[in-house]
């Protein structure tokens, strides 16, 4: 049985049996790679030399060019809703910028956001800056206010109507999008990942932070009934104007980043999904799926989730990511058997902040070759990293991996 990229990753998400198991690099922002070991990663596959495009200058991603991704037996392209894509050239979304001699790379946007201080730290304009020896861009916790007493902020719902409304798609931006989206189909076999304009926006640690929003959700549910019923209403207006646009040419679609776990336990309560988060989920799913039926909506959603696992089959929710099995004292098997044959997996492929960071190679090839045949059994299963590979880990690393994980059947 041999399968192109699409077919691979279309069979594997419908729980059919595949000729490999499929593999992501870069699908979205959260199964990337650093830029400051994008270069010495395609020397590493013995590539010639191509500037590093940076298009999420806070964690610092580079977008990979579609030989780096052949290189790896990596099957995804991505589509941004901007419509930015590397399964295109776009050169003239480029404009060269280097981080101040870091990096010999490329921005999509105004390098003029930047100011490079004395002491080599570049600031961006909203205070978030990247010192010489840093590898992302900073801020004071996380840009996350910090609030233990007092009255809990909250949004302005007049507000976030207003927000919501600027943020509707216009018939221009759609217009441009599925040319983009139709592009893409036309130019590669690999699966398609739209990313970013049909997001619902809840999430947990969203206005105000992780020290407001849960303790808000305590407090007053009410609001937050209203508040997620005002995104709800918008994200089904976008939803009804475009996916019935790219139901051809797309395959999967990311629909929010909500990240509910820390490196123990979930962040809020399940009652608190059940309650506040699971209704206004499942009916988005629920219209992108009757709008196009073989479209797979994506969710990610970081740390020791699995106690929210079953809830978050309930929304209807056809990928999880990225699947981080080391945080909470489960295992992948556990997992796997909780979620078999109703949710899909996409990540979890090798322990992130331990066996890969610090393994050797034939530790990392070992524990791949160990975990992957765990969570692709039955199907429902796209590989890639815990989260983005950073700049610590080295090319050999990374090679490693995914010739680890193309080997597995």
């Amino acid at each position: 049985m041999s399968m192109n990229s699409r077919q691979r990753v279309v069979a594997a998400l419908n729980f059919q049996p595949v000729d490999r198991v499929p593999c992501d690099l870069a699908g979205m922002r959260s199964t990337g790679v650093s830029a400051f070991t994008y270069a010495a990663l395609r020397q590493a596959l013995g590539l010639e030399p191509r500037p590093t495009r940076v298009y999420d200058p806070r964690q610092m991603l580079a977008l990979p060019h579609m030989d780096v991704l052949e290189a790896l037996g990596c099957d995804v392209v991505v589509v941004e809703g901007d419509g930015l894509t590397n399964a295109l050239e776009q050169p003239e979304r480029w404009l060269p910028y280097d981080f101040n001699g870091r990096i010999p790379g490329a921005v999509v946007h105004d390098p003029a956001v930047y100011r490079v201080a004395p002491d080599g730290t570049i600031w961006m304009e909203d205070g978030a800056s990247m010192p010489p020896e840093a590898q992302v861009f900073e801020s004071e916790h996380a840009g996350q206010a910090l609030i233990l007493e007092g009255e809990l902020p909250r949004p302005d719902l007049k507000q976030v109507r207003r927000d919501l409304e600027r943020g509707q798609l216009t018939d221009g931006k759609i217009k441009a999008l599925v040319e983009t989206c139709r592009r893409v189909r036309a130019a590669t076999d690999r699966a398609v990942f739209l990313w970013g304009p049909l997001c619902l926006g809840l999430c947990i640690h969203g206005h105000g932070g992780l020290a407001v929003f849960p303790v808000l959700c305590l407090e007053d549910p009410d609001f937050v009934h209203e508040l997620h019923s005002l995104y709800l209403e918008y994200a089904l207006k976008n939803a009804r104007a475009l996916v019935p646009e790219i139901k051809d040419c797309v395959d999967i679609v990311g629909i929010d980043a909500d990240d509910w776990g820390n490196q123990q336990s979930l962040m809020a309560s399940p009652a608190t999904f059940r309650d506040l988060f699971l209704p206004y989920r499942r009916q988005h799913n629920a219209e992108i799926h009757r709008l196009a039926p073989g479209l797979k909506t994506f969710l990610h959603s970081c740390g020791a989730l699995y106690d929210l696992l079953d809830l978050l089959v309930q929304t209807g929710t056809d990928v999880l990511n990225p699947v981080q099995w080391p945080a909470g004292g489960h295992t992948p098997e556990q997992w796997k058997a909780k979620v078999r044959g109703r949710m899909s997996l996409w990540g979890g492929g090798v322990n992130a902040q331990h066996t890969l960071p610090c393994g050797t190679l034939v530790e990392i090839r070992r524990e791949v070759k160990k975990v992957v045949p765990i969570l692709a059994a039955d199907g429902g299963y796209v590989f890639a990293n815990i989260h983005n590979l950073l700049a610590e880990v080295e090319p050999a690393k990374i090679i490693a991996l995914y010739e680890a994980a193309e080997t597995v059947a």
